[in-house]
């Protein structure tokens, strides 16, 4: 049944691709160097997750043994503070649910903006906008074996943004290199609680 509905799946994409041919061809020619590679990544993410979208398009960082949240939180905001990213808002999901009486592993949500940067790609494309601002989420889940919790931090893979999409201009594209840096830099920094 598997099968069938993949060769489906296979058929309409198929389809898809010929009828639209010539648009696809025309937009791969305005990607940035890298798009292909950054799509096959995005793609492999997706196959080994069965389909898991979001899975597919985050980057996501082990939160190393013994390193607490708080240091986590704490190596993520000096990183921002030294990269003048503005952290832009926290969101303590877990303890919100548990204060509603819902049980949750630890849920923490950090937003960070660059005010100039966010301007400047709302200007090249406005849709954009959907994206802000950048986030880091940290997520616990407890391991069965050991009832510890484990804590692993998940952002958009700004790859996506920096190549997958139309060419950015040459300022607009080094700083968004320097908030995707940014970001990437949290997750190595916050997993390691290195700050």
């Amino acid at each position: 049944m598997k099968l069938i509905t993949l060769a489906k799946a296979a058929l309409v994409a198929g389809a898809i691709a010929t009828l639209s041919g010539c648009g696809t061809i025309k937009a791969s020619q305005n990607l940035e160097d890298g798009a292909w590679d950054t799509f096959n990544q995005v793609w492999d993410r997706w196959v080994k997750s069965e389909g898991d979208i979001a899975y597919a398009t985050m980057w996501e960082k082990p939160v190393e043994d013994g390193v607490e949240l708080e240091d986590v939180i704490d190596a993520i905001n000096s990183v921002g503070t030294n990269n003048n990213i503005k952290n832009v808002g926290e969101l303590p999901l877990s303890k919100e649910l548990q204060a509603r009486g819902i049980k949750s592993d630890t849920v923490y949500v950090m937003s960070f903006c660059n005010p100039e940067t966010a301007r400047k790609m709302l200007d090249f494309s406005p849709a954009m906008g959907g994206f802000l601002p950048c986030r880091v989420t940290i997520v616990g889940k407890k391991d069965p074996k050991t009832g510890k919790e484990k804590l692993t931090l998940y952002s958009m893979n700004m790859d996506m943004m920096v190549k997958m999409g139309k060419k950015l201009p040459p300022d607009l594209k080094e700083a968004a290199m320097k908030v995707r840096n940014t970001i990437w830099e949290m997750l190595e920094k916050g997993a390691a609680g290195d700050f």
